[in-house]
């Protein structure tokens, strides 16, 4: 930990803000604070590096950021950013956490596949950027078929309508990230996953971790003209209702698989008859209630579902680089064998009755 170390972190919907320090004596030594943020009065910023300065190396993000907040002359202002930013940068400096540049991402978009076997690539991929033998990866999906794809927790009897989703020839999974049900339909929704090793995320907790991962799309989405922004613990709004929903699952071996469902049209009255949940939890009245919850990219943006697609791909690249990848022919087979085997079992389905 001795030497000099660089923290980043871009706040979501905000500024970035850039930590340079040493650690000596298991103190913050030299600490320079610096970013594309706004601050008034000018010392303030004086007043945060002297503030951060000889605090001890293990300080949280909210302990940094309390030291900051009373060190702060009266009536100053942070604009885009806030003294946790500055906290998680300090925190990210000291893990010396990687940045989304440092690395040479794959981006996958292949054809339509089942709900199983993209639960089954999602692990598959995740176990393999953990190993190193894959560079981090956004994969786009493509669904064969309409599914429902349950949290890892949940239960699949409180979840899911049986009739509703026979009815409709609804394929009914269960992923390895906790979190809520999601109802896909092949042309109406948009999914994503990003596997990365956990140096992405080193000095940020889990909660902030989502934040993180998920400011990119953010910016993908502002440059088709919608004001979205990340909202706790786990979805994306937008004055007109939520458009996404995020769900994680940190492995044991090194990687975090973050993945995202994003309404691009919905049905919301199919959707109330396969989910059981969402008669509760999307209305009191009904569909009419479902469909002001939920939002469509569609009506949104104006957009072919296509275009959406492909403008936030070139925003990823724009921001971070790429390379077009592929599943490749032996990650591939892992996860037939995968999909074929524990993600089409009733013991994996039916885990929690």
């Amino acid at each position: 930990m001795q030497g000099k170390h660089h923290g980043e972190y871009k706040v979501p919907g905000g500024k970035l803000v850039v930590v340079d320090l040493d650690v000596a004596g298991g103190a913050l030594r030299g600490v320079r604070v610096a970013g594309d943020f706004f601050l008034e009065p000018d010392e303030a910023l004086d007043a945060i590096n002297g503030a951060l300065e000889g605090a001890p190396s293990d300080t949280d993000a909210r302990g940094l950021a309390a030291r900051i907040d009373a060190a702060l002359p009266a009536g100053a202002v942070l604009f885009g950013f806030s003294s946790e930013a500055v906290g998680i940068a300090v925190r990210r400096a000291v893990a010396d956490a990687a940045e989304w540049t440092d690395f040479d991402w794959q981006l996958i978009h292949e054809g339509p596949q089942s709900p199983a076997l993209h639960m089954a690539l999602d692990e598959v991929l995740t176990q393999e950027v953990a190993a190193g033998r894959r560079q981090p990866t956004l994969r786009v999906w493509e669904w064969d078929r309409p599914a429902v794809i349950i949290g890892s927790f949940q239960s699949l009897s409180n979840e899911v309508d049986p009739e509703g989703a026979a009815r409709h020839g609804v394929s009914v999974v269960r992923r390895i990230s906790g979190g809520g049900a999601m109802f896909v339909e092949p042309g109406n929704t948009i999914t994503y996953s990003l596997c990365v090793p956990d140096a992405l995320v080193q000095g940020l907790s889990f909660a902030e971790s989502y934040a993180y991962l998920d400011d990119w799309v953010l910016a993908a989405l502002g440059d088709m003209g919608i004001n979205a922004w990340y909202k706790p613990l786990n979805d994306i709004a937008t004055d007109a209702g939520k458009i996404a929903g995020a769900a994680q699952k940190r492995v044991a071996s090194g990687a975090v698989l973050h993945h995202v469902t994003m309404s691009y049209d919905i049905d919301a009255d199919k959707m109330v008859e396969v989910l059981r949940i969402g008669r509760e939890k999307l209305s009191d009245k009904g569909t009419t209630s479902a469909k002001k919850r939920v939002d469509p990219l569609r009506r949104q943006t104006g957009l072919p579902r296509a275009e959406v697609i492909d403008r936030m791909i070139a925003s990823f690249r724009s921001r971070y680089g790429g390379t077009d990848g592929t599943v490749s022919a032996s990650e591939l087979a892992r996860a037939q064998e995968l999909a074929a085997g524990k993600f089409s079992s009733p013991e994996w389905l039916g885990r929690v009755p």
